[in-house]
């Protein structure tokens, strides 16, 4: 019996729904560095199963060892997601996050 891969390493570029950005996939981009926005895509990382497909806000943010997991809430659907910060993401919005 063949089990599905529960994560799938897809490398796409896109542009941010909400504003506008050019993002440069690296296999685990989930989310717009400058917005933080997400899509609504997955059922199980990288495998764009989801028929939801709503933009997906950004409503909190969780330290995690050094770094930060963003949390997501589908304006579509209402669920919510944690997925973790890269690097590339623009620290004055986490701040933002973290003051709410």
């Amino acid at each position: 019996m063949k089990f599905p891969r529960l994560f799938q390493k897809k490398v796409e570029d896109f542009t941010c729904q909400n504003c506008g950005a050019f993002v440069k996939g690296n296999g685990y981009t989930n989310h717009c560095p400058r917005c933080l926005w997400a899509m609504h895509v997955d059922i199980n990382p990288g495998d764009r199963q989801n028929p939801c497909q709503g933009l997906m806000r950004p409503i909190g943010i969780e330290p995690h060892g050094q770094d930060y997991i963003l949390i997501h809430k589908c304006q579509k659907c209402g669920a919510v997601r944690r997925n973790k910060t890269s690097p590339s993401d623009d620290f004055e919005e986490i701040l933002k996050l973290s003051a709410k």
